[in-house]
């Protein structure tokens, strides 16, 4: 027993010594360290002085500061950087849905700006911009080496001036020029209708009116519907979204969860995580649902795909998306600027990261890109194409009723429209014929 005793005080004791032996060292090197930071900002303040006295032309001492302020962020990952006064205020115009541009979300990609994805209904949309494309230049000039708000600034404009911007896309041989006018883009975050039996809620970002906008949205159809019992499923539309508020991505989410983690959030410090978790009440009262996504579903869409996935509430069809699984910090500064700083990362309920992977969907659906040079070629309809009712003097069929006759025309002309969806919209067709197949097998 008391060599026992002897073995613990001896290891306590050896825990001391080796801890005080190391605290020395310790401290050496985090002095070191500050002293080292102390240098580099005499270091930086040399290189400040030097360039207002000895550069060719007179700078301007508060761009000098902002562009190394701005050199300091970007250098850390594409989404931190610094906001001028002016862009802090656009940001916030943003938010609330309105605001001055092009309606491209972008992000920059081996020294080249990268489309995250066209705004529904914008000009760039309009003007045939895709996700994925690579914009190479900005009225003949090039973008290689800028930063992204230096990019960004080449793209804004007076509202009704023209823009070029040249484009590198995958599957074309070579870069191309796409001729763009300014607009006001006043963003619907949420655009519903019903195709068949099928709900669509097409969110197309996430700002402050995204939730409000969707439960309105949702309501209306229903009640078009005569009620919830008449619609076989819903739709939830997220491709080329490109993101926006965490809050708005929680409170989507929620809309369609009774319970279950949401999405948490982890920074460099494990005290600061954050864990979000839905409230009783479902929206859409347990229908099926199907999330639709593609490489232009970015950050808030991936929030809500992933959660509803990892639930099971709803199965994702599409294409992977962009992957941005990090949260940025919008934080006000002095002078009316602000800092966009990423703080944290977020996770989906199972625990994954989606960062630089994306949301892998539970079926592989290509969207068929329409080749233009098709369009003249495409057949049309055979107006002579003829079937056995129309023969002069063919039978009538006696073993259907009216109605019933009726109920297969009518099924028929659905049957056509679903066609015509699919020609227009594969992938939304595809999502639809899904719920179509589960309210087959739903219990009467």
């Amino acid at each position: 027993m008391k060599k026992i005793a002897m073995a613990a005080i001896g290891g306590t004791l050896a825990g001391i010594v080796a801890t005080g032996y190391v605290t020395g060292p310790l401290l050496a090197q985090e002095g070191a360290r500050e002293t080292s930071v102390y240098e580099q900002l005499d270091l930086f303040g040399d290189i400040f002085e030097r360039i207002r006295v000895q550069y060719v032309e007179q700078v301007d001492d508060k761009e000098l500061i902002e562009a190394a302020i701005s050199g300091m962020l970007s250098s850390l990952d594409p989404h931190s950087s610094y906001l001028s006064p002016d862009d802090a205020a656009a940001m916030r115009v943003q938010t609330r849905g309105e605001f001055g541009g092009l309606g491209i979300e972008v992000t920059q990609e081996e020294g080249f700006v990268k489309v995250v994805s066209p705004i529904d209904g914008t000009p760039a949309d309009e003007a045939g911009i895709e996700a994925g494309d690579f914009i190479t230049h900005v009225d003949n000039e090039s973008v290689l080496g800028l930063s992204l708000d230096e990019a960004v600034d080449l793209m804004r404009g007076p509202v009704g001036s023209e823009i070029v911007i040249t484009v590198v896309r995958e599957g074309s041989d070579e870069p191309f020029d796409i001729s763009i006018i300014r607009d006001t883009i006043t963003l619907t975050a949420v655009r519903a209708r019903t195709e068949g039996k099928t709900a669509v809620l097409r969110v197309t970002t996430f700002n402050d009116q995204t939730y409000d906008n969707l439960e309105a949205g949702l309501e209306e159809q229903i009640e078009a519907a005569g009620g919830i019992e008449n619609i076989e499923g819903i739709v939830l539309d997220l491709r080329n979204n490109p993101g926006g508020l965490l809050n708005q991505a929680i409170k989507v989410s929620d809309a369609f969860l009774d319970k279950g983690e949401i999405v948490s959030t982890r920074g460099r410090n494990p005290e600061d995580g954050e864990r979000f978790n839905a409230e009783p009440g479902d929206l859409a009262d347990g229908l099926p649902m199907v999330v639709l996504i593609n490489g232009g579903s970015a950050s808030a869409s991936e929030i809500v795909a992933g959660a509803l996935q990892d639930h099971h509430r709803a199965i994702v069809v599409g294409t992977k998306s962009f992957g941005k699984g990090s949260v940025q910090t919008v934080m006000p500064l002095r002078g009316n600027g602000a800092m966009r700083l990423t703080t944290a990362r977020y996770y989906t309920p199972s625990g994954r990261s989606i960062q630089a992977l994306g949301v892998s969907p539970d079926i592989v659906v290509e969207q068929p890109r329409r080749d233009p040079n098709e369009e003249a070629e495409e057949e049309t309809p055979n107006r002579f194409q003829r079937s056995e009712a129309d023969l002069r003097g063919s039978l009538n069929n006696d073993s259907l009723t009216e109605d019933e006759v009726r109920q297969i025309e009518e099924d028929r002309a659905k049957a056509e429209a679903a066609a015509e969806l699919r020609e227009e919209d594969y992938q939304l067709a595809y999502a639809i014929d899904i719920l179509k197949g589960l309210s087959k097998l739903a219990p009467n």
